[in-house]
């Protein structure tokens, strides 16, 4: 019998603690950001966060990923409350770790792994993104059999007991396996059909949004294709890929909408979506959403660009970044009279857009999807972009393009 771990999704949120830790690779800054990160993916998969505790370690402890006198202060914490049904860590557990901490707490043990995939499965809509998401579970699951069979240990009857336990693991674990070849075989199909479907579109420029997660670009594709692409405030509102014909001026070219990355994406869970992906690897030009809004924006362009590195294979292909959410853009102007230097919170718009039009060239445009701010700028940039590998491939249209950029 195979278990997998869930949240409940009805309409009472399940009551959460958050845990993460601060070591020398990560401050407090960034443990709070991480951390306010977890408590929107429990919101997302439908849990509510009622406390955050955090510990400073050099690493984590191998046995219970806190020390004894936090995970003492954790289950006071619960059984005053009593109301609490999990505990979410930021980072992955091992099958040793969420033994030792279910026993010390008696609740629901949950990583960020897990809590990914349990909004992954509630997000999943074609059979695609199903496959997708099952053989993650998978890959998550197989490490973590032993967990399932602690029942045993319930059980009177001494020797004996432990034979049947084992062989029933084993038995686990070859379904598994299994299940993972099956899975593997059936996205191998589904690549092939997505890779004759794209050949079916001829030799259309191809143009892929990408970005962080939840930073507006589904709300950019309906802006741009007129269409009406599933979006919301929650992380990872899209899994599968959209994609739409988009015409600006004279010029047809194809416009998809990608997964959303994040910070801490298990290696196995890019490899799942690879043929989701397949998008980003086929597209001529990348336009990489970015919420400016963010007090750590940088940081989410850095994550997106080693996810871009690793699924294009290191290889670069022409990008457009395009900052969104100046709508909700804030700073705090400086005192004339203090000279220590700029923090992102001092910093201004136009200085931010000074400074980022220098290092791309030009090649970044500041927008609002939701209040439809500088669209027409985006839709130009787009525009030269996308006319220059039409050119390169119907080079008979450029006499035409003249004409009706002279008109």
């Amino acid at each position: 019998m195979i278990e997998k771990s869930k949240i409940s999704l009805s309409a009472t949120p399940e009551r959460s603690i958050l845990v993460g830790l601060v070591t020398p690779q990560q401050d407090d800054a960034r443990s709070a950001e991480y951390l306010a990160e977890l408590a929107f993916l429990a919101d997302t998969a439908g849990a509510h966060a009622v406390k955050i505790f955090t510990q400073r370690l050099d690493y984590p402890n191998p046995r219970t990923f806190v020390g004894k006198g936090k995970l003492e202060e954790i289950k006071k914490f619960i059984d005053d409350d009593g109301d609490i049904s999990m505990v979410i860590f930021d980072d992955d557990l091992s099958t040793k770790q969420v033994l030792n901490i279910e026993r010390e707490l008696g609740v629901k043990i949950l990583d960020r792994t897990n809590l990914i995939l349990d909004i992954f499965a509630k997000r999943a809509q074609t059979a695609t993104a199903k496959t997708q998401v099952e053989l993650a579970q998978y890959q998550y699951l197989l490490p973590r059999l032993t967990r399932m069979w602690t029942h045993l240990e319930r059980q009177r009857g001494g020797i004996g007991m432990r034979g049947p336990g084992e062989t029933q693991i084993e038995t686990d674990r070859r379904i598994i396996l299994d299940k993972i070849s099956r899975l593997k075989e059936e996205l191998k199909a589904i690549d092939r059909q997505k890779a004759v479907q794209r050949k079916n579109r001829g030799k259309l420029t191809r143009v892929a949004l990408v970005g962080y997660t939840n930073v507006g670009k589904s709300t950019l594709m309906n802006l741009l294709s007129k269409s009406d692409v599933f979006a919301e405030n929650k992380l990872f509102a899209t899994l599968d890929t959209t994609v739409r014909k988009v015409v600006i001026d004279n010029l047809p070219f194809l416009l998809s909408d990608t997964v959303g990355f994040i910070r801490k994406l298990p290696t196995h869970l890019v490899d799942s979506f690879k043929s989701t992906l397949d998008e980003v690897r086929e597209a001529d030009i990348l336009v990489h959403v970015v919420d400016i809004s963010h007090p750590n924006f940088e940081e989410q362009i850095e994550v997106v660009n080693r996810t871009l590195r690793e699924v294009c294979n290191g290889a670069e292909k022409p990008t457009l970044l395009v900052f969104n959410k100046i709508d909700a853009f804030t700073c705090k102007p400086k005192d004339e009279d203090d000279l220590t230097p700029k923090e992102r919170c001092n910093i201004t718009l136009d200085e931010l857009k000074d400074s980022w039009m220098a290092r791309m060239n030009q090649n970044c445009v500041f927008i609002s999807a939701k209040k439809g701010t500088n669209i027409d700028e985006l839709k130009d940039r787009l525009y030269r972009m996308a006319r220059e590998i039409h050119l390169s491939r119907f080079p008979y249209n450029d006499l035409l393009y003249q004409t009706y950029e002279e008109e």
